[in-house]
């Protein structure tokens, strides 16, 4: 540094005083701001805690496990009925679990295969171009993916996909041919599925990066081919973070709202048929809160919404923790 920047540095710092206080006043501010985030959530759930209690007294765990009462009226079964005060989040849990899990069953293998092709085997001048498209996905409001399911997607699945599967399917008796509206289990999941995918592929991009370049030219040095390399070298090592990657998908599978909402058809039943209509746990609360009919019918809304709530911080922590473990003090790779 030259003795004129020296001399100006010094200069400075002695004319500014003693800045303790303004250490301290700088420390504060910052500890204040980590602990905000607590705070936030402390509130939260100390809020749908005390707005659900009432549901809670009333139902205890049995709301999420109960049988379906009978209507007084058709004596049919049904699970969910504000006009007499019977509710159970069975079918709601049941349709969260089922779309966001067959999500993950379209989901996971292409956005594995994805970062394999980015991280492994892309062309420097198509890499950043894909890698943008991929990411500029998961940038996309969900109601935009909501309006293209209803308009594209479902027709789509209606008048193809679903007649095939129920052909060559139905014997399973997990697609049979009474919803022919196209809505349901698998049009939720064919969403959630498309707007999970670049979370799981840009998380797994990065624990791929992790593994050290080394790894991969001592397991070519042995004779092994690309797919062995990338194999035994590349996915073996990372496998823990990618199956974080995963969790963290299903994190926002779990929760998603609105694009489900339009296209899960939103019944509260539990069907075997995965092209029947259902509903999901974010779904009946977007749908009946504003309209609830009685103050337990609105706590129970907000009791679901502490479930939904609990369950995704403890997916979310648990999936950043298995990222966590493969790429801490991982070198940046450059490509």
């Amino acid at each position: 540094m030259p003795k004129t920047e020296i001399s100006a540095v010094r200069q400075f710092l002695n004319s500014r005083g003693n800045s303790a206080i303004a250490d301290r006043v700088f420390h504060f501010l910052m500890v204040l701001c980590a602990l905000s985030i607590f705070g936030i959530v402390i509130l939260i759930l100390s809020e749908l805690m005390l707005r659900s209690s009432e549901a809670w007294h009333q139902f205890g765990f049995r709301f999420f496990s109960q049988t379906p009462a009978h209507d007084r009226y058709t004596g049919l079964p049904t699970y969910w009925d504000p006009v007499n005060g019977s509710f159970s989040a069975l079918p709601f849990v049941f349709g969260t679990l089922v779309s966001s899990l067959l999500s993950l069953v379209i989901s996971v293998p292409l956005a594995v295969g994805l970062a394999i092709f980015l991280t492994e085997m892309c062309p420097r001048f198509l890499r950043g171009p894909l890698a943008f498209i991929t990411e500029l996905l998961a940038a996309i409001p969900s109601i935009i993916y909501g309006l293209w399911a209803v308009f594209v997607l479902v027709p789509l699945l209606r008048e193809h996909v679903n007649p095939m599967l129920v052909k060559y399917f139905g014997w399973t008796g997990f697609f049979k041919p009474d919803n022919p509206t196209g809505l349901g289990y698998v049009a939720a999941a064919v969403i959630l599925a498309i707007m999970i995918l670049p979370i799981i592929s840009s998380l797994t991009r990065e624990v791929m990066t992790a593994v050290p370049h080394s790894q991969r030219e001592a397991v070519l040095a042995l004779g092994a081919t690309r797919w062995e390399m990338i194999r035994m070298g590349v996915l073996r090592n990372a496998r823990i973070g990618i199956v974080g990657a995963v969790i963290l998908g299903l994190g926002r599978a779990l929760g998603e709202t609105m694009a489900v909402t339009m296209v899960i058809g939103n019944t509260a039943e539990i069907s075997r048929s995965l092209l029947a209509n259902g509903s999901s746990m974010s779904s009946v609360i977007a749908n009946e809160f504003a309209e609830a009919v009685s103050d337990l019918h609105r706590s129970s809304l907000i009791e679901i919404g502490l479930a939904l709530f609990v369950v995704t911080i403890i997916v979310n922590a648990f999936a950043r923790l298995l990222v966590w473990m493969v790429t801490r003090g991982a070198p940046a790779r450059v490509h």
